[in-house]
Order: C-alpha cells, then structure tokens, then sequence
C-alpha cells in the first residue's frame, strides 16, 4: 500500500508560475496554486522547491508572491533534480517513498524516477488534482499536522545554532532548556497517536499501526497503559513525538509498542521512554518484557534496546522478536533534559530535574 505524501517538491518554471525567470520577470502564477499550496499545508504535508534557477532571483519571486515561507530548504541551483530531492530529503529525514515530484519536465520527471524510484512525479499539468488524490489526502487533521511546517523552521534555528556553538553537542543541548513530558494518554490524544504509527518508521519497534479505536480500547483497558510524550524547548514545541503501549499481566509489564518520532533523533532522547517504562515496571516489581519486529527502516530501534541491555529470548518465525530486561541497571535520564510525568495512577504527577 502507497504511503501518504509527506513533502511535495515543486518545481518553478511552468509549474508554480507561468514563464520562464530567466527569460522575464513578468511570471504569473498558476490558477489557484496559492490556495493548493496552502491546503496542502494545512494537511501537515511538508513542501519544498527543486529548481533550475539563478537562487537570489527565485527567492525574491517567491517572497514577491507571498509564498516562500511555504517552502523548506529550498533547493535552486543548476544541479541535477535528483540531487536536489536527496539533499531535501537528507534534511526533513523522512523517507523517499513519502515525497512527491511535480514538474512540468518530462524529462526531469523521469530523472528524479530513474534516481529515486520510490518518489512520485507528478506532471505539472495535473497539479489542480493534487488535493483529491488519496496519498495527499491524511485520516485527519491534528494539531500538530497543521503546525507541523512551523516546528520544521523551529529545527531550523536550532541547527542553525548548533552549527555555530563552540563546544561538545551535550553542553549544546543543555542551551536548549529541553521538557520531555510524559503522560497516560487522553482521548484528544488518540488521532495523533494514530498519525504517530502511522508516520514514524525508523524508530518503530515493531511496525505496526493502529487505528484510533483500537488506542481508544487500550487507552481504557485496566490491563494497559498508552504513553504519550511531547518535547519542548526554548524555540518552542516538537509537537507530540513518541508512543508506548504497555500490557500489565501479574507478573510482567510487556512493551507491545515504543516509537519516537525521527525528528528529536539528533536531540538524545531516544531512551528516556524506554528509561521511564523500566523504572516503572521495577517500581511495581514486574518483569519487563519488549516486542520487536524487524522491518526495512527500524534498525535504529534495535539499537536502542540493545544498548539499553536487553537481551532475545524468543522469536517466531514471522520475525516477531521477544526481549526482556533484567532491571538491575536503567540508563539515567540524560542531565540536559527536565523529565516531567504526569500519570497520576502511578503517583508520578510531578517533575523531576536529572
């Protein structure tokens, strides 16, 4: 099954605008396109430019029009298509298979396809159908899709400002001011969720997704417990970023689902979920088990639990791997990050600075 669109690239050149720049300032833009460029904004997909132009000219065009805060990382060069969708990519770190292409070119169409095949190119001719089609159009609408572009310019200052600091990364990220709250989830809470396993792909410990009823049923279950996570900085909110689904027997907390999403990567909380869920599973003198499916992205999770000492104690044979913990020795919270809880149920509701 095709995955949703996260980031549309457009072209310029007869494909925004009618005209060439280069040929005459006088370019117009196409019918309607403002209002698709907004729409699809409002949808939380990510847009950007790939552009063969002269960089200062565009830029003031699209600042003329009132559109170029839309655009992420906006590649206009004289390089190659496909290059300039990698280097987007490498930025927005979301996978290939959830970009789309729109060009009037079908030459630089079929570039970007035979670099990238996993990319959909759209002819630009067709852009008025972008909205009605099924990968541009999610579930739903959450608060943080529709904010979604504005946490990305967020990243960007603060890439920005780690560039510049002089220093080691964990001094950096002691500027930050960083809160990592961790709550039982609400039911205002399950659409993101579900866009949660629905989106995040490469720190998914197993995978799989699940609709908002079946969060709703968890979210209730006295056997269950759903953790909702959400980081804030100086610059503002990542938005919610990472999922737990515990199932509580007499004798375990079993780890059926741990994802974070790919964008805090960089800011080293990775582990502070999966910290927090041993630390309660030994409060309550549990044992601790964990769910991990192999899949073509999700390496990085292996990596977490593996660095946190867990070790295999069975696997299927559809490459469902069963993890368990000792708790003897929890990975610390790290010391840049103020971890505040809020799950009342296991008398957490306070912060804890570590």
């Amino acid at each position: 099954m095709a995955k949703e669109i996260k980031c549309v690239i457009w072209d310029l050149d007869n494909t925004l605008w009618d005209g060439t720049l280069l040929e005459s300032d006088a370019v117009h833009l196409k019918p309607g396109i403002r209002d698709i460029i907004r729409q699809l904004d409002e949808r939380g997909i990510l847009q950007s430019v790939a552009s063969k132009n002269n960089h200062a000219d565009a830029i003031n065009k699209l600042r003329e029009f009132e559109l170029e805060e839309y655009f992420l990382y906006p590649e206009i060069n004289w390089n190659s298509k496909s290059s300039s969708v990698r280097l987007i990519q490498q930025h927005l770190n979301i996978g290939l298979d959830t970009f789309a292409f729109v060009d009037d070119d079908a030459f630089e169409r079929e570039e970007v396809q035979s670099v990238y095949p996993d990319v959909l190119c759209v002819d630009a001719s067709q852009y008025r159908q972008l909205l009605d089609m099924p990968r541009f159009t999610p579930a739903f609408l959450t608060e943080d899709s529709r904010k979604r572009r504005d946490m990305y310019r967020q990243d960007m200052l603060r890439n920005a400002e780690e560039k510049n600091f002089e220093g080691p990364q964990e001094a950096f990220l002691a500027t930050l001011g960083m809160k990592f709250t961790i709550a039982e989830a609400l039911e205002t809470d399950l659409q993101r969720a579900e866009e949660l396993t629905v989106r995040t792909n490469q720190l998914n410990a197993t995978g799989r997704t699940y609709d908002f009823d079946e969060l709703n049923y968890f979210r209730t279950s006295p056997d269950h417990k759903l953790f909702i996570c959400e980081l804030t900085d100086k610059y503002g909110s990542y938005g919610k970023i990472g999922l737990a689904l515990v199932q509580i027997t007499q004798t375990h907390w079993h780890l059926r689902l741990l994802l974070m999403s790919c964008r805090v990567l960089s800011r080293g909380v990775g582990s502070v979920l999966l910290s927090f869920i041993m630390q309660q599973a030994k409060n309550q003198q549990k044992q601790l088990l964990a769910d991990f499916k192999k899949t073509d992205r999700n390496r990085m999770m292996l990596v977490t639990y593996r660095f946190a000492n867990f070790r295999e104690v069975s696997h299927d044979g559809d490459g469902l791997l069963l993890l368990a913990h000792d708790l003897e020795h929890i990975q610390p919270f790290p010391p840049y990050i103020n971890i505040i809880t809020q799950s009342p149920d296991l008398n957490l509701s306070k912060t804890q600075q570590v």
